[in-house]
Order: C-alpha cells, then sequence, then structure tokens
C-alpha cells in the first residue's frame, strides 16, 4: 500500500491546520525537539537551516523500500534589536521575552524546506509586527495558558485570548520586499474583553 507523497515535519497544530485547509492528503511526523538556534548567522539563515535539519532528519527516518514522499519543514524565529528570540525556556522566560516586545515593532522570520528525492529548496519570509501595549496582568494570564511556552518569541499571532499585536506592516521574502501585506493601519486592538 502507497504511503502519503506529502510529509509534514511538524509538532505544530498550526502547521497542521493551514496544510489541512489546502485539502492535500498528508501525513504528519514530529521531528526531534532539539532547536538550537547557531551561533554566527542571520536571523533569516537560522530559521532556513533549522526548517532543513527538521526536514532532512524526518526524511531519513523515511523507509527507503517505499516510495519516499516530499518532505516539508518549517521554523520560525522572532527577532528584536536583532536578537533572535527562540522557544522561552519556560514561563519567566517567556515573561521577559513578552514584556521586551511590548509596545515595540519586530520581526518573525519563517523558514520553509521542501525535501524530495535527493533535492532540497530552502526559502523564508518575514513578517514585520508591531506589538500593542499590553498589561503585565495580560502576560501573566497569558503565560499560564500555556501557549506562549512553545513558540518563538512566546507568542502565538492568531491566538484568540491575546491579542499582542498593533499591526502586521509587509512581508519580505527571500530578502525582496513584496509590498504591503496583511496591514492593519497600526490601530491598536483591544485586549480580550474590550470592544
Amino acid at each position: 500500500m502507497p504511503g502519503p507523497e506529502l510529509v509534514l515535519a511538524s509538532r505544530s497544530p498550526r502547521r497542521r491546520q493551514l496544510l489541512a485547509a489546502l485539502g492535500v492528503p498528508f501525513a504528519v511526523i514530529p521531528p526531534p525537539p532539539d532547536e538550537a538556534v547557531p551561533p554566527g548567522l542571520t536571523p533569516e539563515a537560522v530559521a532556513e537551516r533549522l526548517a532543513l535539519e527538521k526536514g532532512t532528519e524526518v526524511a531519513r527516518s523515511l523507509d527507503p523500500r517505499h516510495a519516499v514522499p516530499t518532505v516539508l519543514a518549517a521554523d520560525t524565529v522572532v527577532v528584536l534589536d536583532g536578537a533572535v528570540l527562540g522557544k522561552p525556556a519556560g514561563p519567566d522566560d517567556a515573561r521577559r521575552m513578552l514584556r521586551a516586545l511590548r509596545g515595540r515593532a519586530h520581526r518573525v522570520v519563517t523558514g520553509v524546506a521542501a525535501l524530495a528525492g535527493g533535492r532540497r529548496e530552502v526559502a523564508h519570509t518575514v513578517t514585520h509586527v508591531r506589538m500593542r501595549a499590553y498589561t503585565d496582568a495580560e502576560i501573566d494570564a497569558y503565560v499560564a495558558s500555556g501557549d506562549p511556552l512553545d513558540k518563538a518569541g512566546a507568542y502565538a499571532i492568531q491566538h484568540p485570548g491575546f491579542r499582542r499585536q498593533a499591526g502586521r506592516d509587509r512581508l519580505v521574502r527571500r530578502g525582496r520586499d513584496h509590498g504591503e501585506g496583511d496591514a492593519q493601519g497600526g490601530q491598536e486592538l483591544a485586549p480580550p474583553g474590550r470592544t
């Protein structure tokens, strides 16, 4: 019996959800959890390298006696003042990251890797995000939910209960500006419970 033609190398429920929305059949094989940030690389190179490492690890785990599917992997890092913010080490680290991001602009870099039949394609996308000035109480409640503990920069942009962003400005791919995307005019979003 043939296996899937596409394997998502991810632990992220959101990535599974996005791929499922395309209607493409796929299997999920979580990669090893090690996501150490390699020193001396640009944030874009870090995201691409981590995505490629995830995809390579999963591709190696596949049985070569069967048709080898395309393996798709991604990794996201948050960049503030040139420093890469990966996943927080724990609740205190998540609070530290969220306080550092509060009221400020930063970049979210997502690297994507596709591996098939000995070929490897790697790319990245950059989104510029401005955070609103959320309160310490909002940070504490969000950290207590557990959601930020496995997210780069300690937040998920799509999380409904903690609206942390003031706006997303533009998308950049492979270092080239592709114009305005998802702009929200810099208007602050209301915290939960307020309209």
